[in-house]
């Protein structure tokens, strides 16, 4: 039985970034797609008039509704897009129209969750939603947030941040990692995952920049790869040798080695490396799991040895990731 559809508000205003737009209703629509017994995404388009906008891209875009039509309806999701200007210098301003400003305004009350999308962030501030806050934008204004809005906590790095049922997404592409984030907050983290497969997406990258993420969902070729790898997702505090995976997939310990260099592109025990280090990832993120207790649940078996792998990879300490990235969950 379906529960009752959340409606997604993108809001809509003159030379709107086009993929701001865009990016998050295609992630909505699939996971409507994606699930049979979970709550719908209700995706409407919002502008002042019904007016076609023409966005950056020079795309005109129709709105479904205008804000007046809003006014009686409840909210689940706000989502505010980003536009700038480049003057003569190439220097890069974030367009922040003051009627735009007071509709957000008025409609932020009614919903119970407010985003934005790279540098709508600085919308969001104009409206009084970001202080007290930390929050991202695009790193071009990141500078100009923090000069313009000295009660917000800006943060560049992240690719989203999240305070309390405010979130706010980074550069333009980022609207893709935002929405699933979204989703998985919604939904759980397996409808996110299915949703990233389909838009050849990382398996999850919240909270880091992109040098942070562990690219695990590589489309494959075969059924035996994809066994072989979701065996490893869902085994992932076992020993996981060679051996065993080879005896999982009836095959010989060389044949699994060529099957990993020629499908992934990379060793076996690398590959394990990384779900490892991905997971860890998730549990600094969003829990507040001890070290000892997220090494022995993603299959480092000791802390020496999470840590090893964290600065391997990343170049970090997990307990310099959780200090970073670590979301808030309300």
């Amino acid at each position: 039985m379906h529960t009752a559809e959340r409606l997604i508000v993108i809001v809509l205003f003159e030379e709107v970034d086009l993929l701001d737009v865009t990016g998050p209703p295609e992630v909505f629509h699939l996971a409507r797609r994606e699930t049979e017994e979970a709550a719908a995404y209700d995706v409407v388009l919002a502008a002042e008039t019904m007016d076609p906008v023409v966005t950056a891209a020079g795309v005109r875009v129709l709105p479904d509704v205008t804000f007046e039509e809003l006014s009686a309806r409840s909210i689940d999701t706000l989502v505010v897009p980003g536009s700038v200007e480049v003057d003569g210098h190439r220097r890069v301003h974030p367009l922040v129209d003051p009627a735009l400003v007071r509709r957000v305004k008025e409609l932020a009350p009614r919903t119970r969750r407010v985003t934005s999308v790279c540098v709508g962030a600085h919308v969001l501030a104009a409206a009084g939603l970001l202080d007290g806050k930390r929050a991202t934008t695009h790193w071009s204004t990141a500078q100009r947030l923090a000069a313009d809005h000295p009660a917000i906590e800006v943060d560049a790095d992240p690719i989203f941040i999240r305070e309390g049922n405010v979130w706010t997404g980074a550069g333009i592409s980022a609207c893709l990692d935002l929405s699933l984030a979204l989703i998985a907050d919604d939904l759980g983290e397996a409808v996110a995952l299915r949703v990233a497969r389909q838009l050849v997406m990382y398996l999850k990258r919240p909270g880091g920049q992109s040098q942070f993420s562990v690219p695990l969902e590589q489309v494959s070729t075969t059924r035996r790869v994809e066994d072989l790898r979701h065996y490893i997702l869902h085994n992932i505090a076992e020993p996981l040798t060679v051996t065993h995976l080879a005896e999982h997939a009836h095959i010989s310990d060389r044949q699994l080695t060529r099957i990993f260099k020629n499908e992934l592109g990379t060793t076996p025990h690398a590959y394990i490396e990384s779900v490892r280090v991905e997971r860890a990832r998730n549990q600094l993120e969003s829990t507040d799991a001890t070290l000892e207790r997220i090494a022995t649940a993603c299959g480092f078996g000791t802390v020496d040895t999470l840590v090893r792998a964290f600065r391997r990879r990343l170049d970090t300490t997990p307990t310099e990731y959780r200090r970073r990235f670590r979301t808030s969950p309300g």
